[in-house]
């Protein structure tokens, strides 16, 4: 009988420490899927973001898309600049874009089923609620070093133009700096076609390329942003006014067809904060939002 309670005593040892073994190896468990989940919650899933902006951003969105990576590590943003009217018709095609930034309402209105008269294709690609006026710019008369035409002002621009005696480098008709440009002969009474025919003025597809003829000296004049000019280190011998040409607004919206919406919003956001305005007051912007 003594036999009996002692081996029964043992077995219940045997057991209790089992069960405190199961027990530990269970909390262990639990403790360590708890650990998982706080480093699935901590660490965010990478997101890429694909930016579509006007030529006339680069440099200063360059620089904000770089300090966007201390905000959020976990976002990679891929820049595409051009010209807007490019951009509008990449974005029509359906290439991926999740933020477009035009260098004129007119090609964001067109992809807006908001933008009124401009949309003349009844296209809804962009999420009108995040649309913002981002920045504004200035259409600048910019000559190469030297200025070796003594070319001082729009007014004295018409006159030679006029007369036959100036090559200026603008840009195409479908290009917003182009279009400013087209206003400003308006404004001066100049027809464009004929100034064509006469051999006085010669285009780019983009106000970088119109940039790159004044900066190279092949023309003697150009119409570009005063960011360009600014970036490329020209000289500008004068302003086109509100009167002249409109106000050069930027706008700024997400696309509806975004893959990462609240990612994109978050990045549009950013681009109204004092660290981003900083990188654009820097080249001549100024801020609207």
């Amino acid at each position: 009988m003594k036999k009996f309670f002692s081996l029964l005593l043992a077995l219940s040892l045997a057991l209790s420490l089992t069960a405190c073994g199961g027990s530990t190896d269970t909390g262990d468990t639990a403790a360590d899927d708890t650990a998982d989940d706080a480093t699935t919650e901590t660490a965010a899933e990478p997101v890429e973001l694909y930016v579509f902006a006007a030529a006339s951003m680069q440099e200063s969105l360059d620089q904000v898309i770089e300090a966007y990576k201390a905000v959020a590590p976990e976002v990679t943003v891929v820049a595409t600049y051009d010209s807007s009217g490019t951009l509008k018709t990449q974005i029509q095609e359906g290439a991926d874009c999740d933020v477009f930034i035009s260098a004129a309402p007119k090609q964001m209105n067109q992809l807006d089923a908001e933008g009124g008269e401009e949309n003349t294709e009844g296209l809804d690609l962009v999420d009108s609620s995040t649309r913002l006026d981002l920045l504004e710019n200035k259409v600048t008369l910019a000559v190469p070093e030297g200025n070796p035409k003594g070319i001082e002002s729009f007014d004295q621009l018409a006159e030679l133009l006029a007369a036959g005696d100036v090559f200026l480098a603008m840009g195409n008709s479908d290009v917003p700096v182009g279009q400013y440009t087209q206003k400003i002969f308006t404004y001066y009474g100049l027809d464009e076609a004929s100034l064509a025919s006469a051999g006085v003025l010669t285009y780019g597809s983009n106000v970088k390329e119109v940039t790159t003829q004044v900066s190279e000296g092949t023309v003697d004049c150009g119409v570009i942003y005063a960011t360009d000019a600014f970036s490329a280190g020209l000289t500008v011998v004068d302003e086109a006014t509100a009167e002249m040409c409109g106000q050069v607004i930027y706008p700024a919206a997400v696309m509806k067809n975004s893959a990462n919406p609240e990612a994109a919003k978050a990045f549009l956001d950013f681009l109204s904060t004092d660290e981003a305005t900083a990188c654009f007051e820097a080249v001549g912007f100024s801020p609207m939002a």
